[in-house]
């Protein structure tokens, strides 16, 4: 128990140590951590390893993925769903197939179903590749592509990876085929993780406990795995549905303190998970080579050929596709820039209650028509479409007695580790080759930031008006109050114990409050960026927290 305690203990510091210390290198943290792992590896003294594939895909994956989920840019992604959806499904498919081709042609013996599997295993991207686009700066858009694909491949993946392995071991595709397995999957999750992130957001907001509300918080990725499994559905499309959710209702119905503690939390969570796999991956890939180099017959030489050619694979058919993408991009942009004269004269001809979806729509149109992709856009998505996790997890569940089972696991390994440290490493000089580091900047935001002030001290204004202004107590405000909060609101009153200084912090309270339930309203609309108006709700909790801490010490 001590020598497990010590391990967990060493790989925690070793996690935070590769976090902090990458930067510095100019290494992404995964990358440092899978060089530590195979360095320790290659010791003398250290123990063959291998972790249970069930532990990653069950324990690891529904909390990362969730963790993903809960910060998703709804907004972004409800514009761009469409070519997200050919990135998380469509390109999987094709790549599957491409792959299993391949190596049924040229690995002796080796089924065709379990050859598609293979190439299942080895398609979805992984979602360090948006953690590392997003430090270089890039398009919020290009990064808005990469995380949903991360996050949606994965079920695609999977599901096709189920439905070869029982075809391999009955001989045929089983009653339903593919694309029905990949339906069933997807709307049992979508409906459960549905359900259990509304459930979530309600229980929550009635427990005010912190720490019984962060523990309710950690088990929620695991109740929408579990059901969602035993119905036959993808667990982890449904860990994903259930963050979507508990990250879009969390401003309405968390308190403050809730939004930033979730934050931290799931943050340290993330951190620490996926940089265990990273160290995982490092420490298996020896024994894994040792153990095709016994096979002999140049087992290396083989399983690196078969890698290559595979990644090559891979990239050439996932730069056809984006291409493709980018192109049909490109002519919606200009179709928006065409329409958008005419549509803008729209709200003025529909009914009152009609009018907040055309707003929406315009506002749609003017995110195509801002923010075109173009060729730079599709290279950096090209390169940064990198394996890991789930690749490594998947190949280990391959059954027992697959012809080469050991090459073809090693094979999935050398892709997700070759593909981490060839394109992860070369990715920030992709960048900067193609002039597109710092496009994402939060200095483009200042204009919107500036707009979006402005909403919320109006929605003040209004509350200052408002005959039913009263504070907590129900007692009404001194109205010379009223009029200087009103005049100088941006300012922080006198750091004093009078009465008029707590009624002015009470006051500032409720005008947070009112202006919150604006930005809840506006973040509906589309008119605002998922980032500016998350920026915005952290500026106004933190004040509320603020508030309330001098308030209790004056009580």
């Amino acid at each position: 128990m001590i020598e497990v305690i010590v391990i967990a203990t060493v790989t925690v510091l070793v996690i935070a140590g590769a976090t902090a210390l990458g930067p510095r290198l100019r290494l992404a943290g995964p990358l440092l951590l899978v060089l530590l792992g195979l360095g320790v590896s290659l010791l003398p003294f250290v123990p063959a390893f291998e972790l249970d594939p069930e532990v990653i895909l069950v324990g690891v994956l529904p909390p990362l993925l969730y963790s993903a989920a809960v910060s998703l840019p709804a907004i972004e992604f409800r514009r761009d769903v469409r070519p997200i959806s050919g990135l998380a499904v469509l390109l999987v498919v094709v790549s599957a197939v491409a792959l299993g081709f391949f190596f049924h042609a040229v690995i002796p013996g080796l089924d065709l179903y379990l050859a598609i599997a293979l190439g299942a295993i080895l398609s979805p991207t992984d979602a360090v590749a948006t953690s590392i686009a997003k430090r270089l700066g890039i398009s919020r858009r290009v990064t808005t592509w990469l995380d949903g694909e991360s996050l949606l491949n994965d079920a695609t993946s999977l599901v096709i990876l189920r439905t070869m392995v029982a075809a391999a071991v009955t001989g045929s595709i089983p009653e339903g085929g593919i694309v029905g397995a990949f339906l069933w999957g997807v709307v049992v999750a979508i409906v459960v993780g549905s359900i259990i992130g509304y459930v979530n957001l309600r229980v929550r907001a009635l427990v005010r406990n912190p720490a019984a509300n962060t523990a309710i918080g950690f088990v929620v990725p695991f109740v929408a795995y579990i059901p969602t499994e035993a119905l036959g559905g993808s667990g982890l499309v449904a860990a994903v549905v259930a963050g979507i959710v508990t990250g879009q209702g969390a401003a309405r119905r968390f308190t403050p303190e809730q939004r930033l503690s979730d934050e931290l939390n799931w943050r340290t969570v993330e951190l620490v998970l996926e940089g265990a796999v990273f160290l995982v991956m490092g420490l298996e890939v020896k024994d894994l080579w040792d153990s095709v180099a016994a096979d002999g017959a140049g087992g290396l030489e083989r399983a690196v050929f078969l890698a290559a050619t595979a990644l090559l694979i891979i990239l050439a058919a996932r730069a056809v596709f984006v291409s493709l993408l980018v192109w049909g991009e490109s002519r919606r942009a200009r179709r928006a820039a065409t329409h958008l004269p005419r549509v803008r004269t729209w709200p003025d001809r529909v009914p009152e209650r009609a009018r907040p979806r055309v707003l929406r729509f315009i506002e749609d149109l003017e995110y195509h028509r801002t923010t075109p992709l173009g060729w730079r856009h599709g290279t950096v998505m090209v390169w940064a479409g990198m394996r890991g996790v789930v690749t490594l997890a998947a190949a280990q569940t391959l059954p027992a007695e697959t012809p080469s089972r050991d090459l073809l696991v090693f094979v999935a390994f050398l892709v997700a580790v070759g593909s981490l440290l060839l394109q992860g490493s070369t990715l920030p000089w992709v960048v900067r080759m193609l002039g597109l580091d710092g496009e994402g900047d939060e200095t483009v935001d200042r204009e919107e930031r500036m707009r979006l002030d402005r909403e919320l001290r109006d929605a003040a204004a209004a509350a200052l008006t408002d005959e039913n202004l009263s504070r907590r107590d129900g007692e009404s405000f001194p109205p010379e109050l009223i009029a200087r909060v009103g005049d100088r609101y941006t300012r922080p009153p006198d750091d004093d114990t009078t009465a008029l200084v707590r009624d002015a912090l009470e006051l500032r309270l409720v005008l947070i409050r009112a202006m919150r339930r604006r930005l809840t309203e506006l973040s509906s609309g589309g008119a605002y960026s998922t980032a500016v108006l998350r920026h915005t709700l952290a500026e106004l909790d933190a004040d509320e927290l603020s508030l309330e801490l001098r308030l209790d010490g004056e009580d």
